[in-house]
């Protein structure tokens, strides 16, 4: 009697085969090595010359001359003149271009990417340099609560750059805490300027990722441009001070 193989038993065969003759391969182990470049490598002079209009083209927006700073900059906790000049472009910027009333603005201490904006004529390139991510300028609608919690995670981070507010860190909570030259109320609505980095999530500030944003596409980068020419136009140079904005409660 003559059995008779079905299609199935031999499809499932041949794939036996294939599956049985097929080479693995796997790495028993994995090295790099990095190498640094510096002006002392050998240049190859076909790229060079290929890419010196491109360089020529950077180079020349990048030196360009934005401002001038009067003073050095510095990034520090819990308040710092970087992060005041910073956050003060971004509130009067927000301001301006979304043509509504905010109450606070605040950079995250991170973002700041900058230990020191040195006096002296600031150029395109070292803006890039303080803000290179193309991070938007947003507004979001906080009660008083939320921005609470918010303000005592920035609390314990040691402080971030703020506009509009003046708190007081103690046992990493923020106290004492005055928007507009008012006690934070519980119950009412603030209009927040920040990034979508941190309007997102971005640094643990988990709080605000499910309130509504606004945007218009503005950046971040953009803002501190803006900022900086129209203090020009107004005949001021880039500056900033240590006003009390942020302390450690005693």
């Amino acid at each position: 009697m003559k059995k008779k193989f079905s299609f199935r038993f031999i499809a499932a065969l041949l794939l036996f085969i294939v599956v049985s003759c097929k080479t693995i391969y796997q790495s028993e182990s994995l090295q790099h090595k990095s190498y640094r470049i510096t002006s002392a490598q050998i240049k190859d002079s076909a790229s060079v010359q290929l890419l010196q209009p491109y360089t020529d083209r950077v180079n020349a927006t990048m030196n360009e001359v934005v401002g001038v700073a009067t003073i050095s900059l510095d990034k520090t906790q819990p308040e710092g003149t970087l992060g005041n000049f910073m956050v003060d472009a971004l509130f009067t910027m927000a301001a301006e271009k979304y043509n509504t009333k905010v109450d606070a603005a605040v950079v995250n201490f991170g973002g700041i990417r900058l230990t020191q904006l040195p006096a002296g004529n600031v150029t395109t390139g070292k803006v890039f340099e303080l803000m290179p991510f193309d991070n938007l300028l947003i507004l979001q609608k906080l009660d008083g609560k939320t921005f609470q919690q918010f303000l005592d995670l920035t609390a314990e981070k040691g402080g971030w750059p703020l506009a509009g507010i003046t708190m007081q860190i103690k046992d990493k909570k923020a106290v004492n805490v005055m928007i507009g030259g008012k006690p934070l109320d519980p119950a009412a609505t603030y209009t927040l300027v920040n990034s979508d980095f941190i309007a997102n999530g971005g640094d643990n500030t988990d709080m605000l990722r499910k309130i509504p944003q606004i945007t218009n596409g503005y950046l971040m980068r953009d803002a501190i441009f803006d900022y900086i020419r129209k203090r020009k136009a107004e005949g001021k140079n880039i500056t900033a001070t240590i006003e009390n904005r942020v302390t450690n409660a005693q």
